[in-house]
């Protein structure tokens, strides 16, 4: 198949799981390359996101990241969380999809990516105040609100657009933006929740949901909530799209430092991420389907540790392949 991934190991177990990605990806001749990205590149390279890197994430048709992160690397000036948050702002990838699933729960939450806390101004004050400025602009809540609209009218039709609008500017605006959207679309069913209810909500009744939207710091304090009450971090994929060029998918699994070379860490996030790929990256439903169902064998076949079995990372890859059915075009 003549698409073009760049795949980026990073850190930790970072390698050990793209390898399973890697492994679905030549058995179904798709052609990738890996690039340094995050820690290792630091201590390779002098900096986390090298220029090559980035250059051949732009010309990609999808970008798959393992994980970055380590002790060896905290408190450090450069640090590998610098690498996402540049190459995020460089693909302009607004939108991420973070999908719930498990246990009659199935939820979507669209998080906006590169605005808020994370991307605003921030500083020290001569008196030591320590600031991070949360900014957004209407026309950043506009994309973000269409995106979630979209995929709410493409799912059950439901929407909850979560804020702090009681207390927060920012969320006052999101609220009037999010709204005004509506309007263009009639058929979804939009509801409005302040985040500390939406929180309490996603854990006592998760399975009242069906596409949440909200901005970068609520999206990713919720999105681990949601993937821990499905199942936890190690089964949870992403996918971080814009409206043009290439998308980032990863799981949201961290480095796992302390079981890196062990052979217990759990692909199935970074394998549901290629899934994903594959869908909203290339636009190849049927073959994400295909995946999914490998992965749904493996974790019924070879559970890893952190799901109560004994397989190894290799053994679960090897379950997957060898359930894996390339669709027929």
């Amino acid at each position: 198949m003549a698409y073009r991934f760049v795949c980026l190991p990073g850190d930790g177990i970072g390698p050990e799981v793209m390898l399973q990605a890697n492994r679905v990806l030549m058995a179904l001749r798709i052609g990738f390359q890996e690039q340094p990205f995050g820690g290792s590149a630091i201590d390779e390279w002098g900096k986390p996101l090298p220029h090559h890197t980035l250059e051949a994430c732009k010309g990609a048709d999808a970008v798959l990241l393992g994980a970055v992160g380590g002790p060896q690397w905290d408190g450090a000036a450069k640090r590998p969380e610098q690498a996402l948050i540049n190459l995020r702002r460089e693909l302009d990838v607004y939108a991420n999809l973070r999908p719930a699933v498990g246990d009659g729960v199935d939820l979507l939450i669209v998080r906006e990516l590169v605005g808020g806390l994370y991307y605003g101004r921030r500083g020290t004050m001569e008196d030591g105040t320590v600031f991070d400025v949360c900014e957004y602009h209407p026309i950043q809540v506009e994309r973000i609100a269409r995106r979630a609209f979209e995929l709410a009218r493409s799912r059950r039709g439901g929407l909850v657009s979560v804020d702090k609008a009681n207390v927060l500017d920012t969320s006052r605006m999101w609220r009037r933006v999010v709204t005004e959207v509506s309007a263009d679309y009639p058929d979804v069913d939009l509801k409005h929740a302040l985040v500390d209810s939406a929180a309490m909500l996603l854990v006592m009744h998760p399975e009242e949901f069906d596409v949440l939207v909200m901005e970068n710091t609520f999206g990713d304090i919720l999105s681990d909530v949601a993937a821990g009450v499905t199942g936890g971090l190690g089964l949870a994929a992403s996918a971080s799209l814009g409206d043009s060029g290439p998308g980032i998918f990863e799981p949201v699994h961290g480095s796992a430092p302390d079981i890196a070379g062990t052979g217990k860490a759990n692909p199935t996030g970074m394998l549901r991420s290629l899934a994903m790929a594959f869908e909203h990256g290339i636009g190849e439903p049927e073959l994400a389907r295909s995946l999914e169902a490998a992965i749904d064998v493996a974790l019924e076949k070879a559970p890893t540790p952190d799901i109560g079995g004994t397989a190894t990372t290799a053994e679960f890859g090897d379950v997957v392949l060898e359930s894996l059915e390339v669709p027929v075009s």
